[in-house]
Order: structure tokens, then C-alpha cells, then sequence
């Protein structure tokens, strides 16, 4: 038997292999779970941590635990966003350039192409678990027994929930999906809740997957891609929600947006030589028509519930997480689409709620694929404008162009334009064992596109040159890992595309058009809020950056220009 003398050296050998080791590379923290998670329809300014008055105390603490980044951009639209989201391409290149139909031209076909590679194919041979929840909207082909090849599972996903196409209804959504296979919320015997609301039903199921991965293969790291959508319309929210917000908007657009101007100037997300974009809606005018300003005061409250519901179920997925053990090596992201929606989807009208349901009653195992539903199960037609209160499952309201400015404050324009009021997206970012920084702004633009090129690098996985034999695009974004400790991502220009909307940014200059109409030029870091166009003065500048884009536009799949309202190839 060795001395206590020997046995101390054979000890001490031990633990300066055992630091010596460490020191040549065991060190290196595991690959982090990494969990996406956008949101749908909503203003830079919606969040409480980024000057909004919303309830979002579960994302705040994200945020205090982790990075804002106060420059970080989208495509302005809901579909082109996600097929950038997933590839790390511009949405031409994987063939998304506008909606779901096909244009006749490679950039626009309505579907995810063939040449892209999504992030769930490139981190699945890489030993994660790949789970999709929510909304997918990358592909034109909805129909049970249609073609299935854009669909999540054979998109890299191991599981999916959630809905095909771009929105819905919160409480009977359509083309509700789990992994292969159409469901009714009414008859899913996996699932059936004392109540169905899509938001929560998202959140569940993501809880159950990441659970399921936990229990089964808790060596491997997962991925998992949350998509709400929740604030898009309709605004159907809970009454508990609601009732969290009655009083919160009865003072107006222009109210609301003064205090969140100030909130943000009070966090740093916007500077004090910035001129805010103008308010849009005169709240005056409404003073004499009590219903509609009952109205439009209902509208924004829902919205408002939507939100909350949504930073709610944030919070019971991360307690989820945190009850697991998988906290604190997990990179969470949180980011929004587009801007907020100005569109006016059900505002029209003079429909009022009949005594008693009016049409057929539709069976509890229908499968239904509407997207603006004609009806409700129980035969009730669909209600819309200003004699219909929004929020019960009967209803499909949106909240309109003038809440829409108050969630783009301090912004100009909307969804659907590529000013920075329809592009600027929140980004929060939370890895406790991979972020040292606590509650800082990071003020480098990006843009979604990043999200598979910080994928990649945190997995160690390979982009791969070619996927099921077809040769892909390289990547287009930019490893977000740098920012995380504070140093500078290498970046050249941005560059956006929406119904002929175009812009790029390099630097702190950013040319920026709507369709056909002549560029504008604005020098971000004195003026971000675009009220200032210095095209005339800068007319090199001009051509320069104007020059840029069109050879990007060449590359990128994005010419002719207006093929988004080209006809539609025939099916």
C-alpha cells in the first residue's frame, strides 16, 4: 500500500493533468440548446423592455439577463422573414421573395426552393433534436393530401405542432398540423385542453417536445424554433387578458406614443437628436362618436391581451427550461416578423352578432384550412367592423393603421415597407453560460438572416455546399457570437426587397425607396427615424449605394423588379 506521501504526489499529478487538460481545450462550454422565438405583427416599441407599456415582465427579465440589440432588423413581411429566418438567405434566394404563390420567377415561386437549406437540416446531423412550433407560412402547398415535401418534417424537424399557413383564428385555427397529420382542436386525442387558445396550445406542445427530447435523449442538445402568432389578426384574446388592460388607451394614439418616446429615450433606445416620426389618427375626432372610439380603444386592448398571453406562456416555457437543468446553456432569441400592421382586415362593415347562429354548424372533426373562416363551428357568421367588439372567437377585427403607428414609435411607415418602422425587430438574446453581458444594448445591425450563421457557429456544425444532391447558396448572414463579448461582427451592407420597397444599409447610411418612387438617403446614427433625406445633397452617395443594390439585386433572385404583382404562374 503506496505512503500518504506517495499517495499526495499521485493526487497532485492528477489534478495538474486534470487543469492541463482543461487548459488544451475541455474547457470549451458545451454546444448551448437554442431556442428561436419570433412573434408576429408587432412595433419595435410593444415590449415593456423596449419603452412599451405591455405587460412583458418575462421577456424583460430576458432581457436584464441577457443582450438587447437595438438595430436589428427583418424583411418587413411574414413569410419572406421566415424563409430568411430558417435559410440564413435573403427570402428570394429560397424563393420566398413576396407571398405564397407563384410568380413564374425563381426568386418568387412561393415556396421553400430546393437551393437553401433550412437550420433544422443543418444542426440535425449534428446530433440535435429538431422541433418546430407554431406557425410555418414558407409554403403554398396547405391541402391534407397535397404535396408535403415544404412541410417541417421534411424540413430537418423531428416534430412539429402548429399551423401550415400565415394566420388564423386563435381559438379554431386552420390548417392546425401535428407533425404530418391535419387536426381538429375539437377532436385531437393528444391533446385537448379546458380551453383552446393557439398561444397556449404552442407553448404546451413545445414544453412536451423539449420534454420528451429531456427524458429520452438528454446527452443531445436540442434546437427548437417557436413561432407565434400572436399579435397578428384577428385580435382574439382571453377575457382575464383583456381585462388587464381596460382604462390602458382610453387617452389615445397620441398619448400612448408621448410616454413610450420618453420611456425609450429613459432606456437608451433612442436619442435625444432623433425627430419622431409624426403620430398618425387625430384621437380628437373621435370625441363626439363615443361607439367607435369604445371601438378602436377595445382594439388595441386585445392586442395588448395577445401580447401579455404570449410573454406569458414565455415565461412558462422558461420556468420549464429552468426546472430541467437546461437554463442556463441555452441560447434563447426572441424577435418579431415585420413592423406593426396597418392592414385593414375586418374594420369594414356594419355586422352585428345575431340572436342565434344563422348557418350550418360545422362537426367538431372537421378539418378546416381557412384562413379568414366564413363562420364559426357553431354556425355563427364571421363578425367584423366597428359594431363588433374584437376579441371572442366569433370575431375577426384587425387594429388598424393608427395603433399601428403607436407600435412603430418612434418610427416611420408599417409592415410591408422596408423603412424602419416596417424592418426594426426587437432581438433579445439570453445564454447565461454563454453571455456574460447583463442588461446591455448592443447597438450592431443585424438582420435575421444571422440566426443560422450563429446556428452554425455555436453547434460547430458544417454548412453544408450541397444538400440532397442539389448545390445550396452559401450563407448570407453574419455569426452573431461576437457581439456577445463585445466585439464587432465583420459586415459589409444589408439589403431588403418587399413589393418593390427597397433598401440597403452599410454603415451608418441607409438608401431606402418605396415602389417606383426615387431613392431617399438618411444617415442613421443622427437621424434613424428617417425625417431627415439627404439624397439631394449626397447625389454620389446616392449612386454608389444605388449601384450596390442593383448587383445584389442581380445576385439575389430579386429581379425584374414588381414580379410580386406579376400574374401568377398557372398551377
Amino acid at each position: 500500500m503506496p505512503s500518504s506521501r506517495f499517495s499526495g504526489i499521485i493526487v497532485a499529478v492528477l489534478l495538474f493533468s486534470s487543469v492541463i487538460s482543461e487548459s488544451l481545450g475541455n474547457d470549451k462550454p458545451a454546444r448551448p440548446n437554442i431556442v428561436v422565438i419570433m412573434s408576429d405583427d408587432m412595433g419595435y416599441s410593444d415590449l415593456g423592455c423596449y419603452g412599451g407599456e405591455i405587460k412583458t415582465p418575462h421577456l424583460d427579465k430576458l432581457a436584464a439577463g441577457g443582450l438587447r440589440f437595438t438595430q436589428f432588423y427583418n424583411t418587413a413581411r411574414c413569410c419572406p422573414t421566415r424563409a430568411a429566418l430558417l435559410t440564413g438567405l435573403y427570402p428570394h434566394q429560397a424563393g420566398i421573395g413576396h407571398m405564397m404563390e407563384d410568380r413564374g420567377h425563381n426568386g418568387y415561386r412561393g415556396d421553400l426552393n430546393r437551393q437553401c437549406a433550412t437550420f433544422a437540416e443543418v444542426l440535425k446531423p449534428e446530433g440535435y433534436g429538431t422541433y418546430a412550433v407554431g406557425k410555418w407560412h414558407v409554403t403554398r402547398h396547405i391541402q391534407p393530401d397535397g404535396p408535403k415535401h415544404n412541410w417541417p418534417l421534411q424540413r430537418g424537424f423531428d416534430r412539429f405542432y402548429g399551423t401550415i399557413t400565415g394566420a388564423g383564428s386563435f381559438y379554431d385555427p386552420g390548417t392546425l398540423t401535428r407533425d404530418n397529420t391535419n387536426l381538429s382542436p375539437f377532436a385531437d386525442p393528444e391533446y385537448q385542453p379546458k380551453q383552446f387558445y393557439y398561444t397556449d396550445a404552442i407553448t404546451d406542445h413545445a414544453i412536451r417536445f423539449v420534454g420528451e427530447h429531456c427524458d429520452k435523449q438528454a446527452d443531445k442538445p436540442f434546437l427548437l424554433y417557436m413561432a407565434y402568432t400572436a399579435a397578428h389578426w384577428p385580435m382574439h384574446a382571453l377575457e382575464v387578458d383583456i381585462a388587464k388592460y381596460r382604462g390602458a388607451y382610453d387617452a389615445g394614439y397620441d398619448a400612448i406614443r408621448q410616454a413610450r418616446l420618453k420611456r425609450l429615450r429613459e432606456l437608451g433606445l433612442m436619442s435625444t437628436g432623433w425627430t419622431p416620426a409624426p403620430t398618425v389618427g387625430n384621437w380628437s375626432t373621435l370625441s363626439d362618436n363615443e361607439p367607435r372610439r369604445a371601438w378602436e380603444i377595445r382594439c388595441m386592448e386585445v392586442y395588448a391581451a395577445m401580447i401579455d398571453r404570449m410573454d406569458q406562456n414565455i415565461g412558462r416555457f422558461v420556468a420549464e427550461l429552468s426546472r430541467r437543468g437546461k437554463l442556463d446553456n441555452t441560447l434563447i432569441l426572441f424577435l418579431q416578423d415585420n413592423g406593426g400592421c396597418q392592414e385593414v382586415i375586418g374594420r369594414q362593415g356594419q355586422m352585428t352578432r345575431p340572436d342565434k347562429p344563422t348557418l350550418p354548424p360545422i362537426a367538431a372533426n372537421a378539418i378546416r384550412l381557412d384562413v379568414i373562416p366564413k363562420q364559426n363551428r357553431a354556425g355563427v357568421p364571421t363578425l367584423q367592423g366597428p359594431n363588433v367588439l374584437p376579441g371572442p372567437e366569433d370575431t375577426y377585427i384587425a387594429y388598424g393603421l393608427n395603433w399601428a403607428n403607436v407600435s412603430n414609435t418612434p418610427f416611420r411607415e408599417y409592415k410591408h415597407f422596408v423603412h424602419e418602422g416596417g424592418i426594426s425587430t426587437p432581438l433579445i438574446a439570453h445564454w447565461p453560460s454563454g453571455i456574460a453581458r447583463r442588461g446591455e444594448l448592443e447597438s450592431q445591425p443585424g438582420h435575421l438572416i444571422d440566426i443560422m450563421a450563429t446556428c452554425v457557429d455555436l453547434s460547430g456544425a458544417t454548412y453544408p455546399p450541397t444538400l440532397r444532391s442539389e448545390s445550396i447558396h452559401p450563407l448570407e448572414g453574419r455569426s452573431l457570437a461576437p457581439a456577445f463579448e463585445k466585439k464587432l461582427i465583420p459586415r459589409d451592407a444589408i439589403y431588403w426587397e418587399h413589393e418593390g420597397n427597397r433598401a440597403i444599409r452599410e454603415g451608418s447610411w441607409k438608401l431606402v425607396a418605396k415602389e417606383d418612387q426615387p431613392w431617399e438617403l438618411y444617415d442613421l446614427a443622427a437621424d434613424r427615424t428617417e425625417q431627415h433625406d439627404l439624397a439631394a445633397a449626397q447625389a454620389e452617395r446616392v449612386e454608389r449605394l444605388a449601384a450596390k443594390w442593383d448587383e445584389w439585386a442581380k445576385r439575389a433572385n430579386v429581379l425584374p423588379l414588381g414580379t410580386w404583382k406579376a400574374k401568377a404562374a398557372p398551377k
